[in-house]
C-alpha cells in the first residue's frame, strides 16, 4: 500500500501535459537513448555471435573434433579406433599423420600444417570433399604425391589446380657427402574453400605418402575422431583418457583454435563496452530530466510534505519516475533489438537487392548474408545492467527532492 501512491504520482508526473517542454523533451531523449542503446547492443552482439558460430561451423568441416596423438607413433591405430568407438558420443575415426613444412612455388613460400589422410576414411570425420572447388577426394592416391591446399594458400603461392609445389621439411638428410635439406615435389590435385583460417595454412596429402615423408614406416601419428556433439567435446576428454591411457596426447578442435576464439571473445567484450556508452548517455539524460523535474515540482513537493508525506515517499516518487523511463526504454529497445537480430540477414539482403550495393561482396568474402545468433543470456544481461543504471541515475535527484524544505519552497509562492 505504501508504494501505490508514489507509483501513481510518479507515473502522472511523466505523462502530465503541464510539464515543462524542456522536461518532456529530455524525457523523450532519455527514452530514445535507452531504447537505442539496448537495441544496438542486442543486434551487434547477436551478429558477433553469428560470426563466431559461422567460423566454428566452417572450421569443424575440416578439422577433426578430437585427435589422439602419440609421440612415438601408433601402428595399431584400427585397434585403438575400435576401442574408442565404444565410448558413447564418438561416431567414427580415421588415421592421422601430421607435421609442419614449408610450401614453395616458383617465387613464394609459406609455412603449413601438413595432414596425411585416408580418402576411404576421411569422409567419416570431416566434410572436406564437400568443400573442394577443384578436384575430388579420390584424386588423392598413394605414391602420386598429390596435395590438397586451401584457396587462400593457393592465392598466396600464386598456384592453381595441376601446378606443382615443393615441400621442405624441418629435418635434414645426413649423407656421406654432406648434409642436405629434405624436400619433395607435390602436385596440386585439389583446392578447397571453407571460408576460415584453415584455408591459409592447412594442406592434405595421402597418409601413406605422409608416412614415407615423415619416416614413420607403417605407423601413424594418431587417430582422428568425429563426435556427435562437437561443442561438448570437452566432456568426452576424461573418458578418452581413461580408454587410451596417459601415454597419448588428446587434442580437441577448441584447444587447437584457442587463440582465435579468445580473440573473438575479447573483441565481443570490447565492442559491448564501447556501445554501452549509449546506455550511459541515457542514464545521464535521466539524471538531467529528474533534476529539472524536481526543480519544476518544488511547490508540489512542499504541498505533499505539508500534507504529511515523508521524505522517503518523495524520494520514492522520483525513483519510480527514473525506473519507469528506463524500463520503458529497455522494453522497447529489447523488442526492436530481438526483432532486428532475428531478421538482420534478410533485412540487409533486401536493402542490397533494392540498392544494388553489396555489403559483403561474394567475390571477396565467404558469406553472402550477415549471420546472427540471438542468445537469451546476452539479452537478459543487457536489460539487467540497463535497468540498474536507470535506478542508479535516479538516486541523486530523488535524494535532492527529499531534502526540499516545505517552508523554503512555499515562502515565495503566490
Amino acid at each position: 500500500m505504501r508504494l501505490i501512491l508514489p507509483i501513481i504520482i510518479g507515473c502522472r508526473y511523466i505523462s502530465s501535459k503541464r510539464s515543462s517542454r524542456h522536461i518532456s523533451f529530455i524525457s523523450l531523449v532519455s527514452f530514445a537513448a535507452m531504447s537505442l542503446g539496448v537495441m544496438v547492443l542486442i543486434v551487434v552482439l547477436s551478429v558477433m555471435n553469428g560470426f563466431d558460430h559461422e567460423i566454428k561451423k566452417r572450421i569443424l568441416n575440416i578439422l577433426p573434433h578430437a585427435s589422439i596423438v602419440s609421440d612415438i607413433g601408433i601402428t595399431d591405430w584400427k585397434l585403438i579406433g575400435d576401442k574408442l568407438l565404444k565410448i558413447d558420443g564418438i561416431e567414427s575415426y580415421t588415421p592421422l599423420v601430421e607435421g609442419y613444412g614449408l610450401l614453395s612455388s616458383s617465387s613464394l613460400s609459406q609455412g603449413v600444417l601438413l595432414q596425411g589422410i585416408s580418402p576411404l576414411y576421411e569422409d567419416n570425420v570431416s566434410s572436406i570433399s564437400k568443400h573442394l572447388i577443384k578436384g575430388e577426394i579420390g584424386d588423392l592416391k598413394s605414391g602420386e604425391f598429390g596435395i590438397f591446399i586451401g584457396s587462400i594458400l593457393a592465392d598466396s603461392l600464386d598456384v592453381t589446380f595441376g601446378d606443382s609445389v615443393v615441400l621442405s621439411l624441418p629435418k635434414l638428410n645426413i649423407t656421406p657427402i654432406g648434409v642436405f635439406p629434405r624436400y619433395k615435389r607435390f602436385y596440386i590435385k585439389g583446392i578447397y574453400r571453407v571460408g576460415a583460417q584453415v584455408d591459409s595454412g592447412l594442406a592434405f596429402i595421402h597418409y601413406e605418402d605422409a608416412q614415407k615423408l615423415f619416416q614413420l614406416g607403417t605407423g601413424v601419428n594418431g587417430v582422428k575422431l568425429k563426435v556427435k556433439d562437437p561443442f561438448g567435446i570437452e566432456s568426452l576428454v576424461p573418458y578418452i583418457k581413461s580408454s587410451v591411457g596417459p601415454s597419448f596426447n588428446i587434442k580437441t578442435w577448441a584447444s587447437e583454435m584457442t587463440s582465435l576464439f579468445s580473440a573473438i571473445k575479447m573483441e565481443k567484450r570490447i565492442v559491448a563496452l564501447l556501445l554501452s556508452v549509449i546506455i550511459a548517455i541515457a542514464g545521464f539524460n535521466i539524471i538531467a530530466c529528474l533534476v529539472l523535474m524536481v526543480s519544476n515540482k518544488r511547490r508540489d513537493i512542499a504541498v505533499l510534505r505539508t500534507l504529511g508525506a515523508k521524505a522517503s515517499m518523495i524520494a520514492t516518487i522520483f525513483m519510480i519516475q527514473g525506473f519507469v523511463l528506463g524500463f520503458l526504454g529497455i522494453i522497447t529497445g529489447s523488442i526492436l533489438g530481438c526483432f532486428l537480430a532475428l531478421n538482420i540477414g534478410e533485412i540487409v539482403s533486401w536493402v542490397e537487392l533494392k540498392s544494388g550495393f553489396h555489403i559483403f561482396d561474394p567475390s571477396i568474402f565467404f558469406i553472402v548474408k550477415i549471420p546472427s545468433v540471438l542468445v537469451l543470456e546476452d539479452v537478459l544481461i543487457i536489460c539487467f545492467f540497463s535497468l540498474m543504471l536507470s535506478i542508479l541515475a535516479s538516486i541523486y535527484p530523488s535524494y535532492q527532492a527529499s531534502k526540499i524544505s516545505p517552508a523554503e519552497a512555499l515562502r515565495y509562492d503566490r
